[in-house]
């Protein structure tokens, strides 16, 4: 029988995770998951402090901070930042991390094909190791559907759909 694997590898480092945008999605699913898989948030940022304060009171974030450049400053070395504010925000705050800086941003990369060239050329100069967060890619069921896929356990595959129904 194969054994499916469906759980996402966890990092061996510890890397404390610096939140960009106190949005709904980091409320009802970034957190909720970083709980779960035991990651440490080290603080959160908003344009609206208040905002940012609320959501590090409701899960226990110590550190709230008023702006991208005051959370850079206090953050960890070895932060994650995870950015979910709008596109057209990114560029203004890729060029505020560090140059090295590990960076989780928000899908889409950009709202056009020219943000999207801007965004790669500022994460290419500041050597950012970054990654698109798109949605579910891994999730438990879209990791089993790779696997079966890639080792074409149900044959070649021509087209595929799929309903989500996760309440994020």
């Amino acid at each position: 029988m194969t054994t499916i694997p469906y759980k996402p590898e966890l990092p061996k480092t510890k890397q404390p995770i610096v939140i960009i945008g106190a949005s709904g999605i980091v409320k009802d699913a970034h957190l909720p998951a970083y709980k779960m898989a035991g990651f440490e948030v080290f603080g959160i940022t908003n344009r609206t402090f208040a905002k940012a304060q609320a959501m590090a009171n409701e899960f226990g974030i110590p550190h709230a901070f008023e702006t991208v450049a005051d959370a850079v400053r206090h953050a960890p070395a070895n932060a994650v930042y995870d950015i979910t504010v709008l596109p057209e925000q990114y560029i203004e705050i890729l060029e505020q991390l560090p140059d090295g800086a590990a960076v989780l941003i928000q899908k889409p990369m950009g709202n056009d094909l020219a943000e999207a060239k801007g965004i790669l050329e500022v994460c290419e100069r500041k050597k950012l190791v970054g990654a698109i967060n798109f949605q579910l890619r891994f999730a438990p069921f879209v990791a089993a559907a790779r696997h079966l896929i890639n080792e074409g356990i149900i044959g070649e595959l021509y087209d595929m759909e799929f309903k989500v129904t996760v309440n994020t």
